[in-house]
């Protein structure tokens, strides 16, 4: 009987050993469990980020419709400068310009008001200041001058044509109309004179003529009056020798010979 008793003792002895592996066992549980909240956490990371972008893209959307508002003003400020580029037409219109191009030619006698008679040599274009300037070249050879006068100063300078027929004969017949001078100083009537020589009318110039002309049974005239005389019979002949196609000296002639009679 002793022998069997034993036995059942050393049977005991694993069971007791057994015990430490229901230890074991919740520490292997417990790794797994601190791994699922990490993977937890990812997720929640990634729900926030799509939250914020999808707001983000609304407001673009939002901001389309303003850039067309933008550009519907844009239309109408063109609209508005189409009208302002309707005042260039009158530009354009180069009408009178042609005429004044037309006016004279070369070759052509001209009387520029305070040098009398001259001709025209040429036509030419002239850069002043960034600007391109048509001229018309005069030549007076008495004088011994070339005069330029731009085309668009014509009228300006008193530029002109030679006077008609007509005008020469009224010129003519105011030489024998009746003298007429001033009861006034001889300075305040020069400058009178003068002022009818260089306005360049031969009707005028007539009247400087007649009133300074002394005939031999008349006093003899100052100096000052003989250089005004002779400046005015000088430029009256040159428009009549100009106008009938005449020498100069034949031209003073004929004056000469009407203020005799």
């Amino acid at each position: 009987m002793a022998k069997t008793t034993k036995p059942t003792k050393a049977a005991k002895i694993p069971a007791a050993k057994a015990k430490p592996a229901p230890k074991s066992a919740p520490r292997t549980a417990a790794k797994p469990a601190a791994k699922k909240p990490a993977s937890n956490a990812k997720p929640a990371a990634k729900k926030p980020a799509a939250k914020k972008s999808a707001p983000a893209a609304k407001p673009a959307q939002k901001a389309k419709p303003a850039s067309k508002k933008a550009a519907a003003p844009k239309a109408t400020a063109n609209k508005a400068a189409a009208p302002a580029a309707a005042p260039e037409k009158p530009a354009a219109k180069s009408a009178p310009a042609k005429k004044q191009k037309l006016e004279f030619a070369a070759n052509d006698f001209v009387v520029y008001p305070t040098h009398g008679v001259g001709q025209v040599t040429g036509i030419e274009t002239h850069e002043i200041a960034d600007q391109k300037l048509k001229l018309y070249i005069i030549s007076f050879e008495r004088e011994r001058m070339t005069l330029k006068v731009p085309i668009d100063k014509v009228k300006d300078s008193g530029l002109r044509k030679l006077s008609s027929r007509k005008v020469m004969d009224t010129a003519l017949k105011t030489l024998k109309g009746r003298v007429r001078i001033k009861r006034t100083m001889w300075s305040r009537r020069a400058q009178e004179y003068e002022a009818k020589i260089n306005s360049g009318d031969p009707i005028f110039i007539a009247e400087v003529v007649r009133d300074l002309h002394r005939k031999e049974d008349q006093p003899d005239q100052s100096y000052s009056e003989r250089q005004m005389y002779q400046a005015a019979l000088e430029r009256l002949a040159r428009e009549l020798g100009a106008v009938e196609s005449s020498e100069h000296e034949a031209a003073v002639e004929k004056l000469e010979g009407i203020l005799a009679t």
